[in-house]
């Protein structure tokens, strides 16, 4: 790689890491630009979560200093989070690279889409039962454990949608995605799907970015998250 490929990925990185600890959707941009330095989509997808890893570190840290750490909210929607994660993480590693590549293509299309369209909460009426809760946070983590790229967004939803502030959601879901990352990286490292120098560089601007996000989040609160 040459030096503008990692002063991208870099740039590339603490945006993403800005982005994902105040709303979400940062990996449909660091994804994308491990391809473009020349990785395979499949690895790209591994390498990336190394970067997730100390981003939501860097911001969950942040979050607990300003006093928001919501850990009951946490526990209650971790253990299907974190099934589905490892479900998914194992599942996608399976697969060739052209495969994920254009799976991976297909699955920006939606996201893209509630990024720009978000549902609104007081549009839905009736709160969810326990089945269901399982349920959801079930399907996001195996979204989560195969292609990360959007949880934030998901996680963010559907935590708003359970009745929490928009900043406390987002400590909530940084906590889960930290966890959900902790569980799926092995997997990938297991597999050799993460190459280690690029990976190290998005990571260190995702690790900033996180840190930056979240100082952010809190001052600026709801104004600033739902734009974002």
């Amino acid at each position: 790689m040459d030096s503008l490929e990692l002063v991208l990925l870099a740039i590339g990185g603490l945006f993403a890491g800005c982005v994902n600890a105040i709303a979400g959707g940062g990996s449909l941009l660091t994804v994308p630009l491990l391809v473009l330095v020349g990785i395979p989509g499949d690895v790209a997808n591994g390498s990336n979560r190394l970067g997730i890893l100390t981003s939501n570190l860097s911001a969950a840290t942040i979050f607990r200093r300003k006093g928001l750490s919501e850990l009951p909210e946490v526990v209650s929607v971790l253990v299907p989070v974190v099934a589905g994660s490892l479900c998914g993480s194992v599942l996608v590693s399976l697969v060739e690279a052209e495969f994920f590549e254009r799976a991976f293509g297909l699955v920006m299309v939606p996201l893209l889409l509630l990024s720009l369209r978000p549902l609104k909460v007081k549009e839905i009426a009736h709160s969810w039962s326990s089945p269901l809760t399982v349920g959801v946070f079930f399907c996001v983590g195996l979204y989560g454990g195969a292609f990360q790229a959007g949880i934030g967004l998901l996680l963010a939803l559907a935590l708003t949608r359970s009745g929490l502030d928009v900043v406390v959601a987002n400590s909530v879901k940084v906590l889960v995605i930290l966890t959900v990352t902790l569980v799926a990286l092995p997997v990938f490292i297991a597999r050799g799907l993460v190459d280690w120098g690029p990976a190290l560089v998005l990571a260190t601007g995702f690790g900033v970015g996180g840190a930056l996000g979240a100082r952010l989040t809190v001052g600026g609160g709801e104004r600033l998250v739902r734009p974002v």
